[in-house]
């Protein structure tokens, strides 16, 4: 890196891959913040934006810098910004609003139509710097170190789904074993769930839930039976809260069948492209659904960082550590199907 020059991972062209260039620091505006990063976590959309499929294609502007999950430190700092100061360290929200909509004007800013996603609309976080606006900003306690503020943006997403419901003394099922549906396990029983089943077709990542939370009852639905894992549990009725991680329609339809009468659904698996749904059985069952998108501002964020700090504990979620150079071996790691969360450094 030269002088006002960083490296960072970019999608330089429209076609597979990702590509580590020199790029100019940001400059920041006076109602910004400027971040040196430290860790990075791989998300699923990177991997949408790394293979070039259809959603990326349509959605991310070439050249972009990608990456929006990140922990690092506040290294220069706008001069209209209050409240921060040099050297702290933070996370943020990767979800830039406006503030003109219906909805960012009642509070309910994780609800503004006009959102634009850092490392997706805007430059993102797979960089040695990035520029963010202060009202994005999340400080980290010195107890939550940087591996885990570098996932706290998909943790959110665990969160927001799985505090969607009440969960006391409750029986939950989640369909989809991936590091989110993993955490929202991890946060299901944190919250006070009787009852957490994980299902999944994936063994490993199975294996990998049972590791994060040891508690948790996986099901592999090519060899079990959900009913016989049900009445094992002594559930006479069926589960009362669902969280759909999956996006897969076979997921979903075995989760409604699943449910009491009157049970609840937060969706927040996104299915590829249309699917058909038997809308008949869930009005006779009285099931209430609820589609979950990022994280509530800053709600989910308070809780979240509230848990870790009272016993939540999803570190072995973490499967994977590279040095940012070495990304294709984490990207590699991600598509493999073979992991959790994997954190690139960008400090060493």
């Amino acid at each position: 890196m030269t002088a006002n020059m960083m490296t960072a991972l970019e999608k330089s062209k429209p076609a597979e891959g990702l590509w580590m260039v020199d790029a100019p620091v940001p400059e920041i505006g006076p109602d910004d913040v400027l971040i040196r990063i430290n860790k990075t976590g791989i998300c699923g959309t990177d991997i949408h934006i790394w293979n070039w499929d259809e959603w990326a294609a349509t959605t991310v502007p070439v050249p972009m810098i990608t990456g929006h999950e990140f922990a690092g430190e506040i290294i220069e700092i706008g001069r209209n910004v209050t409240g921060l100061k040099l050297g702290q360290r933070c996370s943020g929200e990767g979800h830039l609003i406006g503030t003109e909509s219906r909805q960012s004007r009642a509070g309910k800013f994780h609800l503004d139509p006009g959102t634009r996603g850092i490392g997706v609309n805007e430059q993102g976080a797979f960089a040695q710097y990035l520029r963010l606006p202060a009202f994005n900003v999340v400080p980290l306690p010195n107890d939550i170190p940087d591996d885990i503020g570098a996932i706290l943006d998909p943790l959110g997403n665990a969160v927001h789904t799985a505090l969607s419901f009440e969960l006391l003394g409750e029986d939950v099922l989640i369909t989809g074993a991936g590091p989110i549906g993993i955490m929202a396990a991890a946060v299901a029983r944190h919250a006070g769930a009787r009852n957490v089943v994980i299902t999944d077709i994936n063994a490993h990542r199975l294996a990998l839930a049972t590791h994060v939370v040891p508690s948790v009852r996986t099901v592999n639905v090519t060899e079990e039976e959900l009913a016989d894992v049900a009445q094992e549990l002594g559930l006479r009725e069926g589960f009362d809260v669902g969280l759909e991680m999956s996006g897969s329609q076979a997921a979903l339809d075995q989760m409604v069948e699943a449910l009491v009468m009157g049970g609840k659904i937060a969706l927040l698996g996104i299915p590829p492209g249309a699917s058909p749904v038997n809308w008949s059985r869930i009005v006779f069952k009285a099931i209430t659904i609820k589609g979950v998108y990022g994280r509530e501002m800053f709600e989910t964020w308070y809780k979240m960082i509230a848990m870790l700090q009272n016993g939540l504990d999803v570190s072995r979620v973490i499967t994977h550590r590279f040095a940012a150079q070495d990304f294709a071996k984490g990207f590699a790691a991600m598509k493999s199907g073979q992991s959790g969360k994997v954190v690139l450094d960008w400090a060493g």
